[in-house]
């Protein structure tokens, strides 16, 4: 069964059927074709100005730059934080109403990607980034000028909308730049710099707020956002390919079979029926175009010209949760995305009313579970690179896409330890370094899981990164949003203690998703395709 997706062509069809534009196209003699069918990896399709082809200063440069952008998304959810009071206090609002401001955030934060990863699909990646930046920095601008709670709730919102883009778009723009070999590294790379923003987060608007007041939060983040938005303007390249995206050929392929079906129904019209009956043969219908298979020249790539209305985001999204792969693997990085959010969500809580932490000692103490997230997001990268290639080899050199959640296996024993270790050092409030330490372990454990999750996502869905990307973005957005409005409640009620111990529970739960998609992922994985590929029929 096919383990990507691709397309088929007979020895002739290789040399009649242009498959990328022809001042690039790859002439073929007719002496060097076999007679065997050629299979062409939408992956490796060849394109104009190949990105993978591109040298490794200008990867990096476009690395660093979307790195830098995703920092805004762990920044924006986190630096509010040490200036609520402030806000309540001047705003004459409500600490209910300052949680539906950062809960809304969160969850439009999650959700929104799946609107932006459908048009970069279509459009590219350059304008999407772009536009977000643009929204994000304007909300971050009226933030800073509010004078009443709705509006701060509002441009929350459009800050949240945003800062989501380069959060799905951005590992799509990584699996366009590397080969599926290089991508955990480089996953664990871009991913560590918002994970950075639950704890410098707090240290900076702790510092900001107590110095200069709540609004100077927002105005650094109009600053960041002006200089996110320079960089995408005049130094990154857009890295999209049209060849390469299944969403945009599935798009193309409708548009021109309705051309198609169009012209030959206008042809029909100026066509007597008794000429129809002499040339019978010769006559095109439209059920002759619905049976003829679907080649897509470049030149019709270039004629055909695709516009926002083409963008549908809903079926591309349905298509990758109805992947039972898919859809076990979302629900354990929607599990570890939200215990992140809830254990420094509840920590600086927890070190405010028991420890008496100011803000500022507060965000130096999360700054462990940060380091510990950035140590375990790069060191779990390279391992799962490490894993793939060394499965690879022993098979024979062919690979497949879970392989890569082998490297989990290694931090699953001690995750959950972990975390019950956190839960009983602040539920009996030791010394302080013991939670530090706690916090350390838990992020390196977890996102060094994460992150292998987050490559296997993209490795599995060929074609449609960006979309499976926003998908996991929807459900890590979603599975956060719940864990933010129950965690102060059960806090409250059961402590730190019981607390996460249920969340060590959950965490074993997701460890044996993750193993149950391990060993009968691909099994699912290629049934799914193949059903995909008889629908399509």
């Amino acid at each position: 069964m096919a383990e990507t997706q691709s397309t088929t062509l007979s020895p002739t069809d290789v040399q009649s059927v242009e498959i990328q534009d022809t001042d690039t196209q790859t002439h073929i003699s007719s002496s060097n074709v076999s007679n065997d069918p050629i299979k062409l990896d939408i992956e490796h399709a060849v394109v104009e100005d190949d990105p993978r082809m591109w040298p490794n200063a200008k990867k990096n440069a476009i690395l660093i730059i979307i790195s830098g952008a995703s920092m805004i998304a762990g920044l924006c959810a986190n630096i509010q934080n040490p200036a609520n009071a402030q806000i309540e206090q001047q705003l004459r609002t409500s600490s209910g109403d300052i949680s539906l401001s950062l809960s809304l955030f969160i969850l439009i934060q999650g959700n929104f990607p799946v609107i932006w990863s459908a048009i970069s699909e279509i459009k590219g990646r350059k304008l999407v980034y772009l536009f977000s930046v643009a929204l994000f920095t304007l909300g971050s601008a009226i933030v800073a000028v509010s004078k009443t709670i709705g509006l701060v709730i509002g441009m929350r919102i459009l800050q949240g909308a945003g800062s989501s883009a380069v959060i799905a778009i951005g590992a799509a723009t990584l699996a366009d730049i590397y080969e599926p070999h290089q991508r955990g590294t480089m996953m664990g790379v871009f991913y560590s710099a918002p994970l950075l923003g639950p704890s410098l987060g707090p240290i900076i608007g702790g510092a900001l707020t107590q110095g200069l007041g709540w609004r100077a939060v927002f105005w650094f983040l109009v600053i960041w956002g002006g200089i996110i938005f320079s960089a995408f303007l005049f130094l990154f390249k857009d890295t999209f390919r049209k060849e390469r995206s299944v969403t945009y050929q599935n798009v193309l392929k409708r548009r021109l079979r309705e051309q198609q079906l169009s012209e030959a129904m206008d042809e029909s019209r100026k066509i007597s029926e008794k000429e129809s009956q002499v040339n019978g043969e010769n006559q095109t219908s439209s059920k002759d175009i619905e049976a003829h298979p679907t080649v897509i020249p470049a030149s019709a790539i270039r004629e055909v010209k695709l516009s926002i209305s083409d963008v549908n985001p809903f079926p591309p999204y349905l298509s990758i949760i109805s992947r039972k792969n898919n859809f076990a693997i979302l629900i354990a990085s929607g599990l570890i995305f939200a215990f992140s959010f809830s254990i420094a969500y509840t920590c600086a809580r927890t070190l405010s009313m028991y420890y008496n932490y100011d803000a500022l000692k507060t965000g130096l103490v999360l700054l462990a579970y940060g380091v510990g997230c950035v140590a375990g997001s790069i060191l779990g990268g390279r391992w799962s690179d490490r894993t793939l290639a060394r499965l690879k080899a022993a098979n024979g050199g062919i690979s497949f896409p879970e392989m890569r959640l082998e490297s989990t296996k290694v931090a699953m024993v001690w995750l959950p330890l972990s975390v019950i270790g956190y839960a009983w050092v602040c539920q009996e409030r030791v010394n302080v370094a013991a939670v530090c330490v706690m916090l350390f372990l838990a992020g390196f454990l977890s996102i060094w899981i994460y992150t292998s999750t987050l490559a296997y996502i993209v490795d599995a869905n060929t074609g449609r990164s960006s979309t499976a990307v926003a998908t996991n973005s929807s459900f890590r957005g979603l599975f956060a949003f719940v864990a933010a409005e129950i965690a102060v409640p059960l806090q409250d009620s059961i402590g730190d203690g019981g607390l996460y111990t249920l969340w060590a529970g959950l965490m074993v739960v997701t460890e044996c998703i993750i193993l149950l998609v391990l060993y009968k992922g691909r099994k699912w994985r290629e049934a799914s395709a193949e059903r995909e590929k008889q629908n399509a029929k």
